[in-house]
């Protein structure tokens, strides 16, 4: 009878490890989703930012929850460029959750989409340790959409993070001052079916992208191959 109850909590055990991985292969998954459809928004983030930036972190439904005042949390990816200069193609995907008090971060909805930008490699570093608060450890500020860029040519140079929000079919640069992000290592061991860091992913002997972040760094690689930034440095 032992014999046969300790079988039964393996099958158990087993299957709750497989629907985890499942779980955060399809918020990966949904992160390509959201960034090809984010992208092919006629009024999206201007290509020439896209460009410039080192690395994009996509946080899919980000949901309010009544935590004191309120709050809101997600979990999602961040994808950076290969390369010690960050230019080289995009490579492969490390686990981030996000983390916000209702103050800092104002969402248009119930469920809502964020994409940011990080802009150059002090804010790559940041992200890549522990846990960091936009608008404090790292400069944040709305993302310009659009042609907007030419008129926030400062705002956009300045910034460390670019942020931008999506919710109910309304798309526009969201200020993320407050909100908290960090590496959800947790997450990436199931994803990559051992324990790494975002920083091992990132920086270190970069692992295979997995089939589930396949769609986020081609869509990325398809719409930003080159970084223009380091480009226009070289010269």
């Amino acid at each position: 009878m032992f014999r046969y109850f300790v079988f039964a909590l393996s099958l158990v055990l087993s299957a709750a490890v497989v629907d985890v991985a499942g779980k955060e292969d399809d918020r990966l998954e949904n992160c390509g989703v959201v960034m090809e459809e984010v992208l092919n928004l006629p009024d999206s983030i201007p290509k020439e930012l896209l460009e410039k930036a080192e690395c994009v972190v996509v946080v899919p439904s980000v949901m309010k929850v009544a935590v004191g005042i309120g709050g809101s949390y997600g979990r999602g990816a961040m994808v950076c460029r290969s390369g010690k200069k960050f230019d080289g193609p995009w490579g492969a995907p490390a686990m981030y959750a996000l983390e916000s008090g209702s103050i800092g971060l104002q969402l248009g909805g119930e469920a809502t989409d964020l994409v940011l930008l990080v802009m150059n490699s002090r804010g790559v570093d940041a992200l890549l340790g522990t846990k960091v608060t936009l608008g404090g450890t790292l400069s944040a500020a709305a993302g310009p959409k659009g042609r907007e860029v030419t008129a926030s040519t400062d705002v956009s140079l300045r910034a460390e993070i670019l942020s931008y929000s999506r919710s109910r079919g309304l798309f526009v640069g969201v200020s993320f001052e407050g909100a908290s992000l960090r590496p959800d290592d947790d997450a990436s061991a199931e994803v990559y079916g051992r324990k790494i860091s975002a920083r091992q992913i990132v920086t270190g002997k970069r692992p295979a992208v997995p089939p589930s972040g396949r769609r986020l760094v081609d869509v990325l690689q398809k719409n930003a191959p080159r970084n223009e930034s380091t480009k226009m440095t070289s010269r």
